[in-house]
């Protein structure tokens, strides 16, 4: 039993994606067409970047609840900045980004200094971004963006969007860090138990901080490419974006209890997001109902990483029920 949680732990985010795609493809024949299929890559990639930053943090042991506030906060900053504020396309991304960045230091800063539950710390950041972007953009949409500047979410490049090339790129970048770096193997050593990597050497508080960052400065990013590709800033985009990035991250086979997580998995869990959203609106689903079964993929996904990390909840054996242990 141990041998195929393993193997499920490991592929559950591909069996869920084929089994998605096969079901679609019975139901409606325009699913499984290239030009279809390069939209569901379109739809996952906002999403996949944002989610390989929470990827980070869950190997830590945390988690980033601030990530979808972020993205509308950093999307609405940099359209004001170009459309109110007559900045260039180039130095209102990179305010853009560096806010992201300054609000995943802050995560960490909350974390790591003040000793906040990484649950509580994002949500208080979740919160402040939140009434950050309603004040910043008084409650309505910010349009009129230059067409060098939604290039980034709505061009393609031989073919290829944009925020497609964007993401693999990131992915990259990722991976190496992950793979091919010091702090990418002390990540993990955290997040399998942060008192074993102290006594080990390991800077617990550098890589933190660094993960929080890397996750705030993603979700700049992400703010960036959503605001391109929607040619405005929404002051409501981004609402249950978190969810979505926690669900992509565990699909595909990151644990919430840390230490475990692959920038090749988090890619599935997104296309199984991705495909998801795709396929409700493929099959005329009212958007309502789309938020319910939503949910229900997230709750799928913490019930597979329960089950297939730590194996099914067992009763107590009838002995200790009957000396009333507790």
């Amino acid at each position: 039993m141990r041998g195929w949680r393993d193997f499920l732990g490991r592929w559950s985010g591909v069996l869920v994606l084929l089994a998605l795609w096969l079901a679609l493809t019975l139901m409606t024949p325009r699913f499984l067409t290239p030009s279809n299929l390069l939209n569901v890559a379109l739809q996952s990639s906002i999403l996949a970047v944002v989610a390989l930053g929470m990827t980070l943090t869950i190997i830590s042991g945390g988690i980033d609840l601030s990530v979808g506030s972020v993205v509308a906060f950093t999307g609405a900053l940099t359209a004001g900045l170009i459309v109110r504020n007559g900045w260039p396309v180039g130095g209102a991304i990179l305010a853009g980004l560096a806010t992201g960045l300054a609000l995943g230091l802050l995560n960490g800063a909350l974390v790591i200094y003040g000793r906040l539950v990484p649950f509580i710390a994002t949500l208080s950041t979740m919160a402040v971004a939140r009434g950050l972007t309603l004040v910043y953009t008084r409650g309505y949409p910010i349009s009129g963006l230059p067409e060098a500047f939604t290039f980034l979410g709505t061009g393609e490049v031989f073919g290829i969007p944009v925020p497609v090339l964007i993401m693999l790129m990131v992915a990259g970048g990722i991976s190496g860090f992950l793979n091919r770096t010091p702090w990418g193997l002390h990540l993990y050593a955290i997040g399998g138990g942060e008192d074993l990597a102290w006594l080990s050497g390991v800077r617990v508080r550098r890589v933190k901080g660094l993960v929080y960052g890397i996750s705030g400065l993603l979700a700049g990013l992400g703010g960036v490419l959503l605001t391109a590709r929607l040619w405005s800033a929404q002051p409501n985009v981004g609402i249950g974006l978190e969810l979505e990035a926690i669900a992509a991250s565990v699909l595909g086979g990151a644990s919430l209890g840390g230490g475990y997580g692959s920038v090749s998995g988090t890619l599935v869990g997104a296309l199984v997001m991705g495909t998801v959203g795709n396929g409700l609106n493929l099959l005329e689903v009212p958007s309502y109902h789309q938020q319910i079964i939503k949910g229900l993929v997230f709750i799928l996904a913490v019930g597979l990483d329960r089950l297939l990390k730590t194996g099914p909840i067992r009763t107590r054996p009838t002995a200790m029920r009957r000396r009333g242990a507790s």
